[in-house]
């Protein structure tokens, strides 16, 4: 719950991609109108975060060991705390080893654990799951793939990483034409993944091989939205009234799409030691379908 002026503050502060899903409107009424009261809880807000990486070394961010400590203070810090956290997958850096992977992804939890909210919810990426088809991530997070109901707001949460070759499987397929059969046509349903679901880079693995299959599923629903991780970089697309948006890395920054012959992570700007990294503010209101958008970076300084 939270009103325009502490939504206000909330963004001046920065750290966080943050949803907001009702009515700013809806809530001002709400203060002078007592029977419009109850509607007024029903906004809320979440944040995303992505690609964490834990368990990374290397040039591209000399900070690895404290750039999500950092994260974590950051949202800690938020003035007015979010309803639940989600990270949308490469919560660790991919190891042969797995005994190492258990214990990047134990690393990975006790620094998680910090953060002040309890809900916090996860997905797998390929650098989690893709080598042993989420066993560890399983045994660690739970399910791969879920859904769960928020203030009127419907979540699905897919997996397109476990299969090392990009596909989400026709069993979780039919899984979510079933879960989608139960929703009305205009549902205010919210998708989490790791890779797109449509071909932005396919060459760089930035794509899922049956992506087409669940954007199908998902057309006849005209409020639809997907965020996702991966590419590490803020970017928006459309797939019919379908909106698709990537969060910010909290490791290191990678190259616009295609505009190289191979995705290498970007130099590590020592004046500028957080450039490139973050997360989002994502706002909506009821009167407006389209969402609103700042991103914010790593740390609040």
């Amino acid at each position: 719950m939270i009103d325009r002026r502490s939504f206000m503050k909330l963004t001046a502060v920065g750290g966080g991609a943050v949803f907001i899903s009702g009515l700013y409107g809806q809530t001002q009424a709400a203060t002078t109108d007592k029977t419009a009261a109850a509607s007024a809880y029903d906004d809320f807000y979440f944040v995303q975060l992505s690609d964490v990486h834990w368990g990374y070394s290397g040039a591209a961010n000399p900070d690895a060991l404290n750039t999500f400590k950092k994260t974590v203070a950051t949202v800690n810090a938020l003035e007015v705390q979010p309803d639940f956290i989600i990270f949308t997958g490469d919560l660790t850096h991919t190891t042969d080893d797995p005994k190492e992977r258990r214990q990047r992804m134990a690393g990975f939890k006790e620094i998680a654990a910090g953060l002040k909210v309890k809900t916090v919810r996860f997905i797998p990426g390929e650098h989690d799951a893709s080598l042993d088809n989420g066993a560890a991530f399983k045994e660690n997070f739970g399910p791969t793939n879920y859904v769960f109901d928020h203030k009127g707001v419907h979540f699905i949460a897919l997996d397109n990483v476990s299969d090392p070759g990009a596909s989400i499987g026709d069993a979780q397929l039919d899984w979510l034409k079933n879960d989608l059969g139960k929703q009305a046509k205009d549902a205010r349903i919210v998708v989490f993944t790791h890779r797109p679901l449509f071909d932005l880079v396919p060459k760089w693995d930035w794509s899922t091989r049956d992506g087409d299959k669940v954007i199908a599923l998902l057309t006849p629903y005209s409020n639809v939205t997907v965020f996702y991780g991966h590419i590490h970089q803020e970017h928006h697309h459309m797939t019919g009234q379908i909106a698709h948006h990537a969060a910010k890395s909290l490791i290191f920054p990678l190259p616009a799409p295609g505009s190289q012959d191979k995705r290498t992570p970007l130099p590590w700007d020592a004046a500028a030691p957080n450039k490139g990294l973050g997360f989002r503010e994502v706002e909506a209101e009821r009167k407006d379908s389209e969402y609103k958008f700042t991103e914010f970076p790593v740390t609040r300084t």
